[in-house]
């Protein structure tokens, strides 16, 4: 087994350890793993990051559902528009990108780098997000209209099929306001949604690449590996200052991603 390739199966675990141990995140750190440790194209990433998240998250729904800490009835609400766009997302946009998205002068931005320059942003937005955490168990005086959060599933969706990564941090902002839901809870409510987002998005993939099931099951399994034991460890550990510590090193991730794709 070549250095890179046990590196991408410990990195595999480590984000499972990232997601037990601050309860959001580290999925984030999928695609970066499979594409510059274990050689994979965005394409095939991002489809494979899906299945990881999917699946993970499904374990830590498990964990908050038997905490009192999400809510069944609301994921599924929030996630039918969601899914949707996820699932149209990886069968019929991502595909029909065409191979060079512009072209400036000599220089041609691809499909592959287009999607992890976005993927890239989406991570610094994601960075900040963990690095200004103030979990606040805000109650809202008045829901917003359903078709309000009918779009934000919609947007959220598009964006998690491109980038193959769960979303929690957008969709945790949006059941606080849609669903008057805690902090707390819309934590654990985010990952309902992540989870049938995720497989669903997947599912999207089969009819366009070949999947290497052997080598997704097995990282994946090292990832729910790591959530357990993270889970485990966050009753020892507060995760303030590992989430916003964390938050500070995806910001700098993003920043090379975005510098290494667009001088290459």
């Amino acid at each position: 087994m070549e250095i890179t390739q046990l590196l991408g199966y410990v990195g595999a675990f480590v984000v499972g350890l990232v997601l037990g141990l601050i309860g959001g995140g580290g999925s984030i750190l999928t695609v970066p793993i499979l594409v510059y440790l274990l050689g994979y194209n965005p394409i095939v990433a991002t489809a494979y990051s899906l299945f990881v998240v999917g699946s993970s998250s499904l374990v830590g729904t498990i964990q908050k559902y038997r905490k009192g800490l999400a809510d069944i009835k609301i994921g599924l609400a929030f996630s039918f528009p969601s899914f949707l766009a996820v699932y149209l997302s990886r069968r019929f946009l991502v595909p029909g990108l065409p191979d060079v998205l512009f072209s400036i002068k000599n220089y041609d931005l691809t499909k592959e780098v287009g999607i992890m320059v976005f993927f890239g942003l989406v991570m610094l937005l994601a960075a900040v997000s963990m690095i200004n955490n103030k979990k606040k168990d805000v109650i809202q005086h008045k829901r917003q209209p359903y078709y309000y959060t009918f779009i934000q599933g919609v947007l959220i969706g598009v964006i998690t099929g491109i980038i193959g990564a769960g979303g929690g941090f957008l969709y945790v902002p949006a059941l606080v306001l849609w669903a008057n839901l805690p902090m707390k809870k819309a934590v654990g409510t985010s990952l309902i949604i992540i989870t049938i987002n995720s497989l669903i998005g997947f599912t999207g993939d089969l009819h366009t690449i070949d999947i290497d099931w052997f080598f997704l099951i097995s990282f994946s399994l090292l990832t729910i590996i790591g959530i357990i034991i993270g889970g485990r460890l966050s009753k020892y550990i507060s995760n303030k200052s590992l989430k916003k510590g964390f938050g500070y090193f995806v910001f700098v991730m993003a920043i090379y991603i975005i510098y290494k794709e667009l001088t290459l």
